[in-house]
């Protein structure tokens, strides 16, 4: 036995529809804020940038490192060799002196390579020191970006869910009126194809877009007013008004 229910009571299922297609609408849009997609992108190229930061600052200290090496050794030889210069006027025995002076000869040769391999480590070390600036800079810049596109995200978000609780507010003042076994129908049908009800408008409905055949209009025609009838292309309750065109 079909389900009766007045046209008044069925027509106040197109204003409960109206209201769940914008709860859907907006908790869709929710979940898909047209800033995710980018901070989803700045995360993955935020993992990049950081580690090539870590790649370069441990290229950056490994560069520190060697020059503060060779400066530890420029130092030594600089001692060594300040030494036997000033030894070198005390010395009486000839061949102590030459080989002294032989040392000393030596140990300038490796001051100045050592001095040559020092410039040559600085500047690696400022390259490293360069390219370090350069990865933290594009890091900081994609990370304001992203800290900007989440607090503007947040300011949306909140405000779709401002309009959520006013509409699922809303719901529950339409839903109120409309007796238990229509609403338990539409619930039913809402759950099971994404639509409770639709308005057969000028013989089409409007949740299927779909022009109702001659045969179907026929038997909606001779159904009486207070009989609840289901679209037959989306399953929905089809509530039938002045612009209906029966």
């Amino acid at each position: 036995m079909a389900l009766k229910a007045s046209n008044h009571d069925q027509r106040l299922l197109l204003a409960l529809q109206d209201v769940d297609t914008r709860i859907v609408r907006l908790t869709a849009k929710a979940k898909n804020l047209p800033q995710s997609k980018r901070i989803e992108e700045l995360d993955t190229e935020l993992s990049q940038l950081d580690r090539a930061v870590l790649e370069r600052l441990g290229a950056h200290d490994d560069a520190e490192a060697e020059v503060g090496r060779i400066e530890s050794d420029v130092q030594t030889v600089a001692a060594r060799l300040q030494r036997n210069r000033d030894r070198l006027p005390t010395l009486t025995d000839a061949k102590t002196a030459t080989a002294t002076e032989h040392e000393i000869a030596t140990l300038e040769r490796r001051r100045s390579d050592l001095e040559d391999m020092e410039l040559e480590a600085m500047e690696r070390q400022e390259e490293a020191a360069t390219a370090l600036a350069a990865a933290r800079a594009e890091a900081a810049t994609a990370r304001e970006e992203r800290e900007r596109l989440a607090a503007e995200r947040e300011v949306e978000a909140a405000s779709i869910e401002r309009e959520l609780e006013a509409a699922r507010a809303e719901r529950g003042e339409r839903a109120t009126p409309v007796p238990e076994d229509l609403l338990a129908l539409y619930e039913r049908q809402r759950a099971r194809y994404g639509i409770g009800a639709t308005l057969l408008r000028r013989r089409t409905s409007d949740a299927s877009g779909v022009e109702l055949t001659a045969a179907e209009l026929h038997e909606v025609r001779s159904a009486p007013e207070d009989d609840v009838i289901l679209d037959p292309n989306s399953s929905a309750i089809l509530v039938r008004t002045e612009e209906s065109g029966l």
